[in-house]
């Protein structure tokens, strides 16, 4: 790759939009599994994309992700063939679904959690859940969940002790490991940076657990 950079990544971006009919950045943000609002911004350079953004834009817009970046290489994806599964008893074939994205979730103060109902994430249908969020915050890195992992959900009203869920609180969401006792729920983080939250039973009707979580991934990579 040449080391010469010759123009950024929202020019390119704004280029591959402008003279591409068939893809919009509303097409965009859905295909990849951001809002339209993120693509805006990282078009008009007020926000910088992470480089897995960078690599999963460049997939959706078939170009290479280098050119993308503002490299002098040429545009036109290299290697960029289909896989197909192999007839071999050794091989098992990508299956792929889609589940519901409902926005981020904090690991750390609880957030609201934009729910984009009209909006779907292809991934691994290995995975028996009914949505997904997108981990925001590092209060459970203990339990494997970084930044920007992907957080399977099994959306049901209530979780064993001690399992981990995608928790309201107030209108704000939260993904938190769950313990009950006589008189309150205790809501602990996987990091001791960040201190337990403690809701008191009388106040039950203020919290609502919307689902367990069952898996996470590193999305984008």
């Amino acid at each position: 790759m040449s080391d010469k950079i010759v123009s950024t990544f929202p020019e390119r971006l704004r280029e591959c939009l402008d003279n591409n009919a068939s893809i919009t950045a509303t097409s965009l943000a859905d295909k990849i599994g951001l809002s339209k609002q993120a693509i805006s911004m990282y078009a008009s350079g007020s926000r910088n994309p992470k480089r897995p953004t960078v690599k999963a834009i460049a997939e959706a817009l078939n170009v290479d992700e280098a050119w993308l970046m503002g490299y002098d290489v040429p545009m036109d994806r290299v290697n960029n063939k289909k896989v197909n599964s192999l007839p071999h008893q050794d091989f098992k074939p990508v299956s792929k679904r889609k589940y519901k994205y409902l926005g981020e979730i904090a690991c750390g103060e609880p957030i609201f959690a934009d729910e984009q109902y009209e909006t779907y994430i292809e991934l691994d249908s290995d995975i028996h859940a009914d949505f997904v969020l997108r981990a925001k915050g590092d209060s459970m890195i203990n339990a494997r969940i970084h930044d920007g992992d992907i957080v399977f959900i099994k959306e049901q009203p209530d979780v064993n002790d001690g399992e981990i869920a995608a928790v309201i609180i107030d209108d704000e969401a939260t993904l938190k490991r769950v313990y009950k006792y006589d008189d309150y729920i205790m809501l602990n983080a996987e990091n001791p940076a960040y201190k337990p939250i403690q809701i008191q039973k009388i106040d039950a009707k203020n919290i609502q657990i919307i689902g367990k979580a069952i898996s996470a991934m590193i999305y984008f990579k």
